[in-house]
């Protein structure tokens, strides 16, 4: 089954959080988006195992997505063979233009694994004759795929970033971005959650920079192309 776009991230809210917003305006869109989560996200702070889970389900329902759980342990995922693999193999299986990781990070081990583990999936993934290399069988009997882009949105936990490619206005999905996130119960305090609350200040913080009320932001892995740079709209510094 073919999909818009991929979002790789390492546990269940992940996505949400970083770039919730824009699932919501590409699901509206009409684009077909799949979440990846690469763990299950347990154990979790306020609730028992296959809780989380379901409220991931009820999350992507509400920003109009799908999802799958890879399999990886939660704390201890890394950047390996494997599971370039299998990322590699899901992204010829379901043949994204887009593909969204999750953007530099050290706070957490299992985002640092992220940016490098992204990267080298979709490498992999373009890459034909795997029959003929060992330890290749996973991707032996798949076509090639040949993603057209490759972006990150930043990863909450971290610093903020001075310097970006773009970001996207999502002042009017908002509010469906803080309900897919307040799902969450297994791991937010959604009433003065204090996460929750640096979360969304980030993102106003970027919307009145770009004169808007709320803006997620993103790297690119190569620079952007545009037909003309009448696509840009108005910021209030030029």
């Amino acid at each position: 089954m073919s999909y818009d776009a991929l979002v790789i991230s390492a546990h269940p809210d992940d996505a949400e959080s970083q770039m919730g917003g824009t699932l919501a305006k590409l699901s509206d869109q009409g684009l077909r988006i799949l979440l990846v989560d690469l763990t299950d996200g347990e154990p979790t702070e306020f609730a028992e195992p296959g809780v989380r889970a379901r409220q991931a389900d009820e999350a992507a329902r509400i920003l109009g997505v799908e999802r799958l759980t890879l399999g990886l342990q939660d704390r201890f995922l890394a950047d390996t063979m494997s599971a370039r693999l299998q990322l590699a193999r899901l992204i010829r299986e379901h043949h994204p233009r887009q593909v969204y990781g999750t953007g530099e990070a050290c706070v957490h081990p299992d985002h640092a694994a992220m940016v490098g583990l992204t990267r080298a999936a979709v490498f992999l993934a373009r890459l034909g004759q795997w029959e003929r290399v060992r330890g290749g069988e996973l991707l032996a009997e798949q076509e090639p795929w040949i993603v057209e882009r490759l972006f990150f949105p930043h990863c909450k936990m971290e610093p903020p970033w001075s310097e970006f490619a773009f970001a996207v206005d999502v002042s009017d999905v908002y509010e469906r971005k803080r309900r897919a996130l307040a799902a969450y119960q297994s791991i937010f305090r959604v009433k003065d959650d204090s996460l929750l609350a640096l979360y969304e200040a980030e993102d106003h913080y970027y919307g009145r920079m770009l004169g808007v009320g709320y803006a997620e932001i993103y790297r690119s892995a190569a620079p952007l192309l545009v037909d003309t740079p009448g696509v840009f709209r108005p910021a209030p510094h030029g």
